[in-house]
């Protein structure tokens, strides 16, 4: 098993330590460092090269929505999956980082095993997008639109549109394939077609898209 390095960056110590000893508990991660605002968390990527980053949004000296979207920018060598960490008040920051290559959100107070899953979900690309959480954002946050978005890359099938409309309600690959009755292998292939349609840079933007165009409602 391939062990799955991150890091953690929060301004609170109290929050780093407490999502250390979790993960610290599971098998096959590991948390190779801790960062106490997004500049660290730029730095220490660089030098510890983490699989997955788990990034408060309000942070001092530079938050981290700019932290993301240096992680992120074009010509970046090493480019981590980051997973935000938020509440339900971060409405404006949210959405900025639905829009900034966030894979995935994660609520402060979530229990062990859900941090555990969005971090092992980051890893495989399979954002956490659970309907508890950020469908309730998507949803908050994006207006349907009146007329459907027409995709820049091509038309959707209608396989596709099933499986855009199951990721938007925040369904796993697993739950997917279980649900259309197709093979994980088919999911993942319809899944890279739609990104490129949709120029969607991972699942979380698929889902925007379903919402935005009034695929899902």
């Amino acid at each position: 098993m391939t062990t799955i390095r991150v890091l953690i960056a929060d301004d609170q110590a109290i929050v780093r330590t407490g999502m250390a000893m979790i993960l610290a508990a599971e098998d096959g991660i590991e948390v190779v460092a801790q960062a106490r605002d997004g500049l660290e968390a730029v730095e220490q990527v660089a030098r510890h090269r983490p699989d997955v980053v788990l990034m408060d949004i309000r942070m001092p000296r530079l938050d981290g929505l700019e932290a993301l979207r240096l992680l992120t920018r074009p010509g970046v060598v090493h480019v981590p999956r980051v997973v935000m960490v938020t509440t339900f008040d971060d409405d404006e920051y949210v959405h900025r980082a639905l829009r900034g290559g966030a894979c995935g959100f994660l609520l402060k107070d979530a229990g062990p095993r859900l941090l555990a899953e969005a971090v092992r979900s980051a890893a495989l690309g399979e954002a956490l997008i659970s309907p508890s959480v950020t469908v309730r954002l998507l949803q908050r946050f994006t207006e349907p639109a009146r007329q459907r978005t027409r995709p820049p890359g091509g038309a959707l099938s209608r396989r596709e549109e099933d499986v855009v409309g199951l990721v938007a309600r925040g369904h796993t690959n697993a739950e997917i394939a279980a649900g259309l009755h197709i093979s994980a292998g088919t999911v993942k292939a319809h899944l890279s077609n739609i990104q490129s349609k949709l120029d969607a840079r991972n699942r979380v933007e698929i889902a925007a898209w379903a919402w935005e165009s009034g695929l899902v409602r």
